[in-house]
């Protein structure tokens, strides 16, 4: 297919963005040092610049020289990694502080995403996770008891919780997912130094064991611009329908 002229631009200069051909935070070229390049008209460079803010990939404009912008982590939601495992799979150095680990009754939500009585005794974990020590999330996990109640011999500062419980022999077997856009409450604005309301890309999650039951319900919290996530489809045989990847658990 003879694709557009700016979308075959497009696709050359994100080439050239994966490659490191233009690195990260460095200035990319002039709309007149491309035209004379690719023997063309400012329009389809204008145009293939656009797609690739529109896309994140590159930042400026109105007056500022357009730049490759850092590489935000993506994480594949139908991949069952910890937030540790993550980070090192993509080259960051994964990091958290505990700000408590406590057992409590259960409130009426996490009673009811873990289809539990409300009042019944959880175990809950807020922490913040870094990456390369820099500020990433909120970590709000709730864990049944006979889950939970194994954190309090973990050192929650040291690692993942996923990779001690699963060592443990948790059967920590599939989650389902919820991610949406939701304002920095006043726990948020403290734990990640940054001004209630700011937004966050939020991720729900309950994860099971092998039998469907419920071990955790969490809520994963980051801050805008250090994380997106990746959700791929796959169209069904029968065109009626269309199947999408079961997202696995992630960043517990």
């Amino acid at each position: 297919m003879n694709l557009p002229l700016y979308q075959r631009l497009g696709t050359e200069f994100r080439h050239r963005i994966a490659l490191g051909i233009w690195a990260e935070g460095s200035s990319v070229p002039s709309e007149s040092e491309l035209c004379r390049e690719f023997n063309t008209s400012r329009g389809p460079v204008r145009q293939a610049l656009a797609d690739l803010r529109a896309e994140q990939l590159i930042e400026g404009g109105r007056g500022r020289p357009p730049r490759v912008r850092s590489a935000v982590p993506t994480q594949a939601v139908e991949t069952f990694l910890s937030f540790t495992e993550w980070a090192e799979s993509v080259g960051k150095i994964p990091g958290q502080v505990t700000r408590e680990c406590a057992r409590r009754p259960a409130t009426p939500e996490i009673a009811r995403e873990l289809g539990l009585v409300p009042g019944t005794p959880v175990v809950s974990l807020l922490r913040l996770r870094l990456l390369d020590g820099e500020p990433t999330m909120v970590e709000r996990s709730h864990f049944v008891l006979d889950v939970g109640r194994l954190l309090f011999d973990f050192d929650t500062d040291s690692g993942s919780t996923f990779r001690y419980l699963v060592q443990a022999g948790v059967d920590l077997n599939s989650a389902r997912h919820t991610i949406d856009a939701v304002a920095a409450d006043v726990t948020d604005a403290s734990v990640l130094g940054i001004e209630a309301g700011s937004p966050l890309l939020r991720e729900r999650r309950v994860t099971h064991d092998s039998n469907g039951v419920a071990l955790e319900f969490a809520e994963d919290r980051y801050r805008a611009g250090t994380a997106s996530f990746l959700i791929e489809n796959t169209l069904s045989v029968n065109r009626h329908s269309t199947l999408a990847r079961i997202p696995r658990a992630s960043n517990i």
